[in-house]
């Protein structure tokens, strides 16, 4: 038999609040003395610390704190022109160096001339390098973020 296969049923009586001192929850059944957390149908949000800005919100603004959004890698314009081909999109453009990975989200912005036609498959890309694609003679097309693909655990035999 192992410690995990126990079969334990639970055996805990709830505790019977307000019911004088002798049974160690009376009178004010645990809920301190006055206040607001004393009174019935307190209904107080999660993280409310009584007008006091709650630590959630004070967290991004102490020092050293680092936000979690992933900011858009950055390609312009003029660096589509040295690419081959006349397709681009995140595959190509990690092959090219130009961004760190095909998974990553990448934002077109304008810098530079662009004179081939080429149609861009990108997550985003600004309104004036969407004109400047599109004066060139190629496209734009919205696609969605490449996802990673996911790793699946070998079996065991």
């Amino acid at each position: 038999m192992k410690f995990n296969e126990l079969d334990v049923k639970k055996n805990k009586q709830i505790t019977r609040v307000g019911r004088g001192i002798a049974a160690g929850k009376g009178k004010t059944a645990g809920r301190g003395t006055k206040g607001q957390g004393a009174r019935t149908g307190k209904k107080l949000r999660p993280g409310f610390e009584g007008g006091q800005t709650p630590l959630m919100q004070r967290l991004p603004k102490l020092r050293g704190f680092r936000s979690h959004h992933i900011k858009p890698e950055e390609v312009y314009t003029g660096q589509l022109e040295d690419l081959k081909g006349k397709n681009v999109d995140t595959a190509v453009l990690a092959e090219a160096g130009l961004i760190s990975s095909p998974f990553v989200k990448v934002k077109l912005l304008v810098r530079g001339e662009l004179t081939k036609a080429v149609t861009v498959n990108l997550p985003a890309a600004s309104a004036q390098a969407i004109a400047a694609v599109e004066s060139a003679g190629g496209s734009f097309n919205a696609a969605s973020q490449v996802g990673r693909p996911k790793v699946r655990e070998a079996k065991k035999a």
